[in-house]
């Protein structure tokens, strides 16, 4: 069977529709379904069926689908392989981070991968409205998540998860508070202040529903905000308390404490997700070394993009 038949499959188990493969191979779709069902024809069995107005993988589609993601692991690693006897990592690594990660790791990270000739990073950002970060990870080399733990889509896929550093998500006051007094404060301690909320969907918005769920009362929000920055210029206008990470808050002189949340677990976890043949790739790991290295040292109490 022809390798690159297998991975427009492998697209297909990925991306879920003819349209959406052919968009991201830049092919027409017509020429898409040709090479499915010529892949039929030298597999012998069929690959697709009919779903509503589209098509779906049958199970013996599936099955190769993911033949073809380890004959795809296999070249990138024999490719990275030759490229560690011929020179060092090159080429272009795409990653796509949230914000906070993006502030806390990708200036220290370009500065170290500059000593790299040859390799260079392209970087995008999304919200953090993201409901699955394994959805983006056909579309870049490198896709950074905050999460609790493992999440099942993550394994589904079978992604290579790195993590990379823990960050707890502390309450934030204004720094005259009566709050502030205490070296941490319980869910009883805040139910009952106005809050500065997040959306909804955001991972954020999960602590407050634990600190309801351990009080028995529902919280106060009189405001949400997508926008980190914007939580915290109302929390230090004295407006409300807020939930904002620990690494990236702006305290001090901006009129803001934070303290930790006892009795709620509040700890996100910031991983790479790679799809395996990437993850091959002498560039990527490369890429991944110093994404780690920078979060050790934020962990650590480096500034961001300090040495």
């Amino acid at each position: 069977m022809d390798i690159r038949r297998l991975e427009l499959l492998r697209e297909l188990a990925e991306r879920g529709s003819v349209t959406a493969v052919a968009a991201a191979t830049h092919r027409t779709p017509s020429a898409v379904s040709q090479q499915l069902k010529q892949l039929e024809r030298e597999a012998g069995i069929a690959l697709t069926e009919r779903a509503g107005r589209g098509i779906a993988l049958t199970a013996a589609g599936r099955e190769l689908a993911r033949t073809a993601t380890e004959v795809a692991t296999a070249i990138e690693r024999a490719e990275a392989l030759w490229d560690e006897y011929q020179r060092t990592p090159q080429g272009e690594v795409s990653l796509l981070v949230f914000p906070t990660a993006g502030r806390m790791l990708v200036p220290g990270m370009l500065k170290s991968i500059a000593e790299t000739p040859g390799l260079s990073v392209v970087c995008s950002d999304r919200d953090g409205s993201v409901s699955d970060y394994s959805e983006l990870t056909p579309d870049f080399d490198i896709v950074l998540a905050d999460s609790s733990g493992v999440m099942p889509s993550w394994r589904d896929r079978g992604l290579l998860v790195v993590p990379l550093m823990r960050e707890r998500l502390d309450i934030a006051m204004p720094a005259a508070h009566p709050l502030a007094a205490k070296r941490a404060v319980t869910p009883a301690d805040v139910i009952d202040e106005p809050w500065v909320g997040v959306p909804h969907d955001y991972p954020y918005d999960a602590i407050l529903k634990q600190i309801e769920a351990v009080t028995g009362r529902p919280a106060r929000v009189v405001q949400r905000f997508a926008d980190n920055g914007i939580v915290e210029a109302m929390v230090a206008a004295g407006l409300g308390i807020g939930i904002l990470p620990r690494f990236t808050t702006h305290t001090g002189d901006t009129g803001i404490v934070t303290r930790p949340l006892e009795e709620v677990r509040s700890t996100r976890i910031i991983s790479a997700l790679i799809r395996p043949d990437r993850a091959e790739r002498h560039s990527v790991r490369r890429v991944i070394d110093a994404l780690r290295e920078q979060a050790a040292k934020v962990e650590a109490g480096v500034a961001p993009g300090k040495a």
